[in-house]
């Protein structure tokens, strides 16, 4: 018997993906919604020594909201980083709306935005870590061939926050929290074969789909 080939695909992508469960939340303090040639941009909310999340993160989020069903118009985050310094760099940004209504009040800064079309900044706060593993796996070679055995596994937690700042009210519009969590699989008999989770990836996707319908809606989604 033929198996059709979109089944041998189907199969794959199930076999070789691990288990991801998924949490978001939201909560809105403010109407939005996007006019004509509005903009958001994605802004890191804390810089960790080490921890290169954000980055990866922001990329991802960016290419997500400005991607497929609903995309939105989105300023790049260096972008908008370079146009207004050095007020949004890591160590001036606001910390909050209080501090983002004195900015705004600075000469040269809402003039700056409004030629950017910029109408909300999405800052990302979180990161991606490996909470648990176990098992053991081995590989050995030798004359007549070699292979590996066991089984091993690991769960990633993905947490992440994104609060949502209208400038042009400058108030804090709301948030959406986001926790995926995945379990890889590393079975061996001879050769591995990785049942990875993508964890990371998974809750960029998420997150992204969820900013869409709030930024865009004035009912909660």
């Amino acid at each position: 018997m033929k198996i059709p080939s979109n089944f041998i695909t189907i199969f794959l992508t199930t076999a070789l993906s691990g288990c991801v469960t998924a949490s978001i939340e939201n909560a809105r303090e403010e109407t939005t919604g996007l006019l004509d040639g509005e903009s958001v941009v994605v802004m890191a909310k804390s810089y960790h020594q080490g921890n290169e999340t954000e980055a990866y993160y922001i990329q991802c989020v960016e290419k997500a909201l400005g991607h497929g069903s609903g995309a939105l118009n989105v300023i790049p985050n260096q972008q908008f980083i370079d146009n207004l310094f050095p007020w949004f760099e890591p160590r001036t940004a606001p910390a909050d709306t209080k501090g983002l209504v004195q900015l705004m009040g600075r000469p040269g800064v809402p003039e700056a935005v409004r030629r950017m079309g910029v109408r909300y900044i999405v800052w990302l706060d979180g990161e991606t870590e490996r909470v648990t593993q176990g098992g053991s796996l081995s590989c050995a070679a030798g004359p007549g061939g070699g292979g590996c055995f066991g089984f091993a596994w690991w769960q990633d937690d993905a947490d992440y926050e994104a609060s949502i700042w209208d400038l042009t009210d400058s108030a804090a519009a709301g948030t959406i929290t986001a926790d995926y969590s995945g379990t890889s699989f590393l079975p061996a008999l001879v050769v591995p074969i990785p049942l990875i989770a993508r964890t990371k990836a998974k809750a960029c996707n998420g997150l992204a789909k969820q900013l869409k319908l709030f930024i865009v809606s004035d009912e909660t989604v």
